[in-house]
């Protein structure tokens, strides 16, 4: 069964536009997959709402089912009877018969309707003008493809733009909330999930959990007739043209080239011909660029890297698309084996990194540490990285961290190492200095007995 979970703040701010007198006017965006549809609903579900599921069919079709859905809405047959209506008749009829009741007009893959018509935000931008906005309406346009959502309804240069009241770019889950999808699974199981799922609720839903995380995986990704198999395929091919060129560029980093000059090295293409393929997989959220997090100016740093910003595309790219072959062939138990022995080196480990620092969001939000981290990031220079640097921006105090995820308890020596990278990175104004470590095993007794008499060493056993 499909479950509702998180979007507290998304909710809280949809209520607020739809409790102020007059009309509003919000875009929804985001990519496949991560909720925008089930947020909608949740949202309409006690509330006089038409929602307008837009489809690639040719806009005749489009107007006919939106012309139904508003004469069902308005109980009105003789509307369902007309022939050869417009968008601006159908809205023209809404707002004549709009009464005091706010009344939410939903338009779900509205890229569709631009898709079929360039100049629908022309004519969309026409009827809020002049039909809708002085009306008791609340228009929520919503849509995938990230690209067109932000030409047609974003950009300066759209006819959309300033209409808006509001808008929403929905981002998957935190890891916090995948017990709501595993109730049964232990916070270790969770991270496993979590590092080949990440947080877009539909891979939640259709990822059948039987205990056995290697035979979860054989049956719900490396099967050929399940739904992960190619999912990636599919999301790609929905948003851009040239695929070949994205996966190749997505697989180079997925095997550990952060780099610019690393990824065009491997691709033997100049630097300069990447730009447009990884401004527009940052555009779709398929990508990330991280700097240190001390940085002043982020976006014109030179120490950019590059990385995969969906735990399930990385895991993909990594495991299976190399291997695509050997699944086809049904060679099924030699990627499997390949999964067993590199996962925790090369997946695993990492994606525990993010964990632990969403976890000191956390615990700064909750003010269960001595700063308030407003922060958050990796450091690194040419010869050491730091997993966690969060920065008190108010006080000046700054915490360090390390992560591991191994099997060995760790010992008093990894302080020592992190203190001594800690003391190479240039922070502004930097105040009091705090360290936190995170085991998966836990920690020697001596460096428990260490970290008793420090007053600014903080040690976390997680997952416990």
């Amino acid at each position: 069964m499909k479950k509702f979970v998180d979007r507290e703040v998304e909710l809280r701010f949809l209520e607020n536009q739809f409790s102020q007198n007059g009309s509003a006017f919000v875009v929804i965006y985001g990519r496949r997959r991560v909720g925008k549809t089930a947020l909608i609903k949740e949202f309409i579900k006690d509330k006089k709402a038409i929602y307008f599921l837009a489809t690639e069919e040719v806009e005749s079709q489009n107007i006919n089912n939106f012309k139904t859905l508003v004469a069902k809405f308005f109980n009105n047959s003789l509307l369902d009877k007309v022939q050869n209506i417009t968008w601006e008749e159908i809205f023209g009829f809404i707002a004549n018969n709009i009464k005091n009741e706010k009344v939410v007009i939903v338009i779900d893959e509205f890229q569709y309707l631009c898709k079929v018509n360039s100049f629908f935000a022309l004519i969309l931008q026409k009827i809020w003008n002049e039909r809708l906005k002085e009306k008791n309406v609340f228009l929520i346009l919503c849509g995938s493809l990230v690209n067109m959502m932000e030409q047609q309804v974003l950009n300066y240069s759209s006819p959309l733009y300033g209409r808006r009241t509001g808008q929403i770019k929905l981002k998957p889950l935190k890891f916090k909330y995948l017990k709501e999808f595993f109730p049964q699974s232990t916070e270790d199981e969770l991270i496993w999930l979590y590092a080949i799922l990440g947080g877009v609720p539909k891979y939640l839903e259709v990822f059948n959990y039987r205990d056995d995380i290697f035979e979860s995986i054989r049956e719900n990704v490396l099967n050929k007739q399940s739904f992960l198999y190619e999912e990636p395929l599919f999301l790609l091919e929905r948003e851009i043209q040239d695929i070949g060129t994205y996966f190749s560029l997505i697989k180079i980093i997925s095997l550990g080239n952060h780099k610019l000059h690393q990824i065009a090295q491997n691709l033997s293409v100049p630097q300069t011909r990447l730009t447009k393929y990884i401004s527009t997989l940052i555009d779709l959220d398929i990508l990330r660029r991280e700097t240190p997090v001390t940085e002043e100016y982020p976006e014109k740093s030179k120490k950019g890297l590059y990385f995969i910003n969906d735990n399930f595309l990385s895991f993909w790219f990594k495991f299976v698309y190399p291997y695509k072959e050997d699944l086809e062939l049904d060679n099924v138990e030699f990627v499997l084996e390949n999964i067993k022995r590199r996962i925790v080196t090369e997946h695993i480990s990492y994606v525990y990194e993010d964990i632990c620092r969403e976890y000191v969001s956390e615990l700064s939000y909750r003010n269960e540490l001595p700063l308030k981290v407003n922060k958050i990031g990796k450091w690194w220079d040419k010869d050491n990285e730091i997993d966690i640097v969060g920065i008190d921006q108010t006080s000046g105090s700054i915490l360090y961290g390390e992560c591991k995820y191994t099997n060995a308890k760790v010992d008093i020596d990894l302080f020592y190492s992190l203190k001594q990278k800690a003391s190479k990175v240039n922070v502004r104004n930097k105040t009091k200095e705090y360290y936190v470590i995170f085991s998966k095993s836990g920690f020697t007794e001596r460096f428990l007995d260490f970290a008793d008499e420090m007053k600014n060493l903080i040690l976390i056993n997680f997952p416990k």
